[in-house]
């Protein structure tokens, strides 16, 4: 038995061992490097680039070769993008999990941003859905740019008439998040009781719109300063969280939806009452800049894996798929004006770093656009 425990002993060393040091390699940041030198005669365009990781200040308008279009791509003239969290968690290359496919040291693709409304500039041979002159907007990785390519049958779809290009490229992530959360992963039904935490960022502007617009009775939580515009979005009932504790109301819903994240086991378990039978939680986020390098957002759902057992519902993280029938969608609501793009401030594409400085502060209302023109 004393062989065995001996054993047991080196084995688990070793496998902390093994922890630590893949830890110190994916939290290892290499040094930023230089642009590398096009080629004479390379097309060019400014982009914004990150070639190590770090604070917004990392961040850096270079000019980088100008895409080119394979057969089944379509080529943007770039107008306006919008921000995301997902773009400073790139940025910092936190949580360090997300290093083992962002890049160990330094990043692999160097290009910022997904979030993009433009004009339709040049099309591949197979392309049959757009022309040169079509406006649209979708999601792509290195949309901080002038040019940005993307397949036709990947995230990309006709800006409606009606929108800016502004309006267009604050939906993407945001808005097919809130889309999906509800009514795929929430199940939501017309006349059910949604709660929406964090109803006044970038997926809450939206997830309120759409929860009304779904047939659902909408409650939002924010801060003082947002309630009359969480109310003006559609919400039937609005918490003011800094002057009351929405988890003592004694209301029940049927979905809770949380876009703060970077949540407690004491915060978990009051979401656990304050839901009916049959009710369900879906989590979004995962705080800001600080809320942890190594799992970050992945915190909060081991939490309620682990709180499971002590919990009658089910709370689960959930990650968007950007595709063209939900964009598609979303446009058509704002087209009929049943949802509207909230923006919170504009920047030029020079002031990047200062945008991602504002989101990470986490006090946005609705997005932050990013003009590219």
């Amino acid at each position: 038995m004393s062989l065995v425990k001996k054993i047991l002993g080196v084995v688990l060393v070793l496998v902390v061992l093994a922890v630590l040091s893949l830890a110190l390699v994916v939290s290892h940041d290499s040094p930023c490097g230089p642009s590398p030198a096009l080629a004479s005669g390379t097309p060019a365009m400014k982009a914004a680039v990150h070639r190590c990781y770090g604070s917004a200040e990392v961040i850096t308008l270079e000019g980088i070769a100008k895409p080119t279009v394979n057969d089944d791509e379509v080529l943007v003239k770039v107008h306006a993008a919008s921000v995301n969290p997902l773009d400073w968690h790139y940025i910092r290359g936190t949580p360090y999990i997300l290093r083992m496919e962002a890049g160990i040291g330094k990043p692999v693709n160097p290009r910022l941003g997904v979030d993009f409304a433009g004009a339709v500039e040049a099309v591949g041979k197979s392309v049959k859905s757009y022309k040169p002159g079509d406006e649209v907007f979708g999601g792509s990785t290195g949309a901080f740019a002038e040019y940005v390519s993307v397949r036709e049958e990947r995230a990309v779809t006709l800006k409606p008439a009606s929108l800016t290009f502004e309006q267009a490229a604050s939906i993407p992530i945001a808005g097919v998040t809130a889309l999906q959360a509800l009514r795929d992963k929430g199940q939501l039904q017309p006349g059910q009781k949604v709660l929406i935490i964090g109803a006044s960022g970038g997926v809450g502007t939206y997830a309120v719109q759409i929860a009304k617009a779904m047939g659902a009775e909408v409650t939002g939580v924010c801060s003082t300063r947002n309630v009359e515009m969480v109310r003006a979005l559609g919400a039937d009932h609005v918490f003011d969280y800094t002057k009351e504790d929405f988890t003592k109301s004694g209301q029940r819903y049927d979905l809770i939806l949380d876009n703060v994240g970077n949540r407690s086991f004491a915060d978990l378990l009051a979401f656990n009452r304050l839901l009916n039978p049959n009710g369900a939680g879906v989590l979004i986020g995962g705080g800001g800049p600080d809320a942890g390098n190594f799992i970050g957002p992945l915190a909060t759902p081991l939490k309620a894996l682990i709180l499971s057992p002590f919990m009658s519902h089910k709370f689960s993280m959930f990650f968007a798929d950007l595709n063209k029938k939900d964009l598609t969608q979303i446009g058509e609501l704002m087209q009929s004006g049943k949802v509207t793009a909230v923006i919170d401030r504009r920047y030029p594409l020079t002031d990047l770093p200062a945008a991602i400085r504002y989101l990470e502060q986490g006090h946005a209302r609705g997005k932050v656009v990013i003009d590219v023109e």
